[in-house]
Parts: C-alpha cells; structure tokens; sequence
C-alpha cells in the first residue's frame, strides 16, 4: 500500500466517523445552536483539519502539507462569504433557528458529493486544456472585483430555475410543518417550504463551487489535496455558520478581505506561465488579507458603537 493510498484511508476513516458523530449523533435532533456549542465545534474541526495536515506533512511531505494549508485557507474564507448567504436565504424563507441544522446537514451532505464532481471535472479540463487555467483565472477576478464593488447581495429565490421546477412538478405546502421536508395530506405527497430552502441552499453551493473549486486549482491540481481540504473546510460550516450569525456585525469588512484573495489568486493564474509565485508567499498574502480584512472591521466597528 502506498502512502498516498493510506492517506485515502485515513481521510475516508477520519470524515466518516466525524460525519456521524457530529449530524447524527451530537446534532440528531433539531435545535438551536447556541454560540458556545457553534465555537466548540468550530474549535474541533479546525483543530481536527491541522492535525491532519501534519499527517499530511508526516507521509506526503512538507510541500504538500503546505499546499494543503493554503487550500484549506482558501476554502474556509470563501465560505464566510457564502454563510451570509444562507442567513438571507433563511431570512426569506423565515425558517426557525432550530430548523436550520437540518438543511445544513442535507446541504453539506450535497455539497460534499457535488464539489468532489467539479473537482475531478476541473482538474480533467486543465490537464486537457492548458488554456482552461486563464479561463478560471478570469472568473476569479470578475467575481473578486463584483464581491468588492458590486454591493449587497440580494437573494430571490423566486427566480431560481430549480425552485421553479419543484413548484411545477410538486405540490409546496403554504406553512411549514415542524422540520419535516415532505407531508401527506389527503393521500398527496406535498413539500414543505423547508425543502424549498434546501434546494435553494444546495443550488447556491453549485454557484459557490465555481469559484472555490478554481481558486483551489490555483494552489494545487492533486486531486487528493484538492478534495480532502475542500472537505475538512465543508464540514465545519455549520459550526462556522452559527458561529458567523452571532457576531456577523463585527465583520462588515471581511468581504474586502476575500475579494483580494480571488483577485490574487485570479492573477496567479493567469501569470502562471510567465512568473512562479512561491506558495509560502501565496499563503502569505491570503492570511493577510484576511487579517487585515477582521482587524479593520473590529476597530471601524468599535468607532461607529
């Protein structure tokens, strides 16, 4: 057996075991997290997610361990803007806090299936592509630049082509029944407005992936790296999510933050085979902007109290 083959191993044991102990086990039931329970978690899986990567480091290398590290970076900060996301979402569908962990859980699970999927996909279209590399770095400028100077974000779910299809295919309930997806009534099978949020929900995290996933390819095109990085960070959102809904306020600054990030990694990609920009800097950069990004939040945030 290889190392990387029981590298394989070892993430596929580690994500399993904590996939069941923290949705079906811990958080079987519907509730409302509280914050200390959202940071305690979120503590676990990021203490989980650097233990691994000295595992990574241990077998594979320091040069992987440190392309894990940035990826993992990457993703994370990336999903703090898509966790805003899911508060409007929540918000227009007016679903109950101790509703939410229920479709975090059917979203992480879908998550989890779709970004393995445009993981394999954009690894096979730079590998046959070469030119796919400037496609992608593109993107990540254009959706770093509308980040910073495109305004709020506004969600209508009412536009969404998947809402729409469910709409017409299914039955949808006028109220919400507990945090049941399905119900039968007079002997019709009919969704409640919280399967609507899910598919809401797993819909924006296929938009989110087109950004993440490239952004990620920008650091490494090891499948194994990609993935694994992309998973440790998937799984701790839910945590992160309650986490983020408690202090949201102090953090009004953080999308500048992460705008840079995109750019950055955007421009390393399409500089790619003119200029090699070192990882250590990379890494660098994105810790900083990130840094920098929360620290003017808090301090502008203290000024205007």
């Amino acid at each position: 057996m290889t190392n990387r083959e029981m590298m394989w191993i070892a993430f596929a044991g580690i994500i399993t075991v904590m996939f069941i102990l923290d949705l079906f086990v811990f958080n079987r039931k519907s509730h409302e997290i509280r914050f200390r329970e959202a940071l305690a978690w979120t503590a676990v899986w990021v203490a989980l997610a650097m233990a691994f990567n000295v595992g990574v480091w241990y077998v594979m290398g320091s040069a992987k361990a440190l392309e894990f590290l940035t990826g993992y970076i990457i993703e994370e900060s990336l999903s703090v803007d898509n966790l805003f996301v899911f508060i409007m979402i929540f918000s227009y569908f007016k679903v109950a806090r101790a509703h939410q962990p229920k479709i975090l859980k059917w979203g992480i699970i879908g998550a989890l299936v779709m970004r393995g999927i445009f993981i394999v996909v954009g690894i096979e279209l730079i590998e046959r592509f070469h030119w796919m590399v400037y496609v992608f770095g593109v993107v990540l400028i254009y959706t770093g630049f509308k980040m910073a100077f495109g305004g709020d974000e506004e969600v209508h779910p009412e536009h969404n082509p998947l809402v729409r299809l469910v709409r017409r295919f299914i039955p949808i309930t006028k109220r919400s029944f507990g945090d049941r997806f399905f119900i039968k009534r007079c002997g019709i099978w009919a969704a409640t407005p919280l399967f609507l949020t899910l598919v809401v929900v797993e819909s924006s995290d296929v938009i989110f992936a087109v950004d993440s996933i490239p952004a990620v390819l920008a650091v490494t095109h090891d499948p194994f790296i990609v993935y694994s990085s992309n998973v440790f960070a998937i799984m701790g959102l839910r945590s992160l999510y309650y986490l983020l809904a408690h202090v949201m306020e102090m953090f009004a600054h953080l999308k500048i933050g992460v705008s840079v990030i995109l750019a950055f990694v955007g421009g390393k990609m399409l500089l790619s085979n003119l200029v090699e920009i070192p990882l250590l800097l990379s890494l660098g950069v994105i810790i900083g902007s990130l840094t920098i990004s929360i620290l003017t939040s808090v301090v502008l945030g203290k000024r205007h109290r």
